[in-house]
């Protein structure tokens, strides 16, 4: 909710709480009774961590060692963290789980700092914890206002208004994008599927690890501007921003092999089909 959409979509019969995930005391009592936690609430948004470094660590730090000392706590059965591929930096892709870190910005860096603490979670406290990579999220009622709105969003409003499609730098960043509902799949499998798998004689316990969610497919800004104008729209250029990899592309075989998830979608074919 800290990223100020223009509109938020609640499930009827949620039962909401506005909480200060930094607030401990506030947050304790909302896990009373729980089974399972997916951590999703965060400074989700790399330009504005970048001009607000301090808000972005604060909330993505100290705010997930919140939430899992809460489910510690409680003694949930298992930890989803949502975190990101933003993490791999400028990597050799395509970028695998047991790549070095390569944080270009305090956004990456507070979130990649959220896994360990998972990891640490699990290791120390025994809290199951499973953390997920997403890649470039898309999907129905994305955010569509705002520079830092995502790209798809900001190409359909532009569309629809007679503007010119803003695309930054050239346009030849490539992006692995990954369907709304493959994620959430991923989340639902990574809850609820065993977590100790075995491999020969050996037992292995994932806990604490961490896999990518991204369609093992990526395209450049330019190609998903094509499949949203279908070429009739003028283009315009925005100066390139720092702190941001040139090319995301997600090596999905731990995630098909743990937990037996696969995406459903492509990018190219959805934009299509909303046409």
């Amino acid at each position: 909710m800290s990223a100020n959409n223009e509109s938020f979509y609640w499930m009827d019969g949620v039962d909401v709480k506005v909480r200060d995930i930094t607030d401990y005391e506030s947050m304790r009592e909302l896990f009373k009774g729980v089974d399972y936690v997916f951590h999703l609430a965060a400074e989700s948004r790399l330009q504005p961590a970048i001009e607000n470094p301090i808000y972005a660590v604060q909330n993505n730090c100290t705010g997930t060692a919140v939430v899992l000392q809460c489910a510690r706590e409680a003694e949930v059965k298992r930890f989803v963290y949502s975190s990101t591929s933003s993490g791999y930096g400028n990597n050799k892709y395509p970028n695998v789980e047991t790549q070095k870190d390569d944080c270009l910005n305090p956004y990456s860096v507070s979130k990649i700092t959220g896994e360990k603490l998972c990891k640490m979670y699990s290791d120390l406290y025994g809290l199951e914890t499973i953390s997920l990579r997403y890649f470039n999220v898309f999907g129905e009622r994305c955010p569509s206002k705002g520079q830092y709105a995502p790209v798809i969003a900001i190409f359909d409003r532009q569309k629809v208004s007679g503007e010119p499609l803003t695309i930054v730098g050239d346009g030849e960043q490539r992006r692995d994008f990954i369907y709304a509902k493959d994620v959430a799949r991923a989340n639902y499998l990574s809850a609820t599927m065993p977590i100790k798998k075995r491999k020969g004689k050996t037992i292995v316990n994932y806990s604490g690890e961490v896999f990518n969610v991204g369609s093992g497919i990526n395209y450049s800004v330019n190609e998903i501007a094509d499949a949203v104008s279908g070429g009739i729209c003028e283009i315009t250029h925005l100066p390139k921003r720092e702190g941001e990899a040139e090319t995301t592309l997600a090596n999905i075989d731990k995630i098909k092999e743990v937990f037996g998830w696969t995406p459903e979608f492509d990018v190219i074919q959805w934009i299509h089909d909303q046409r």
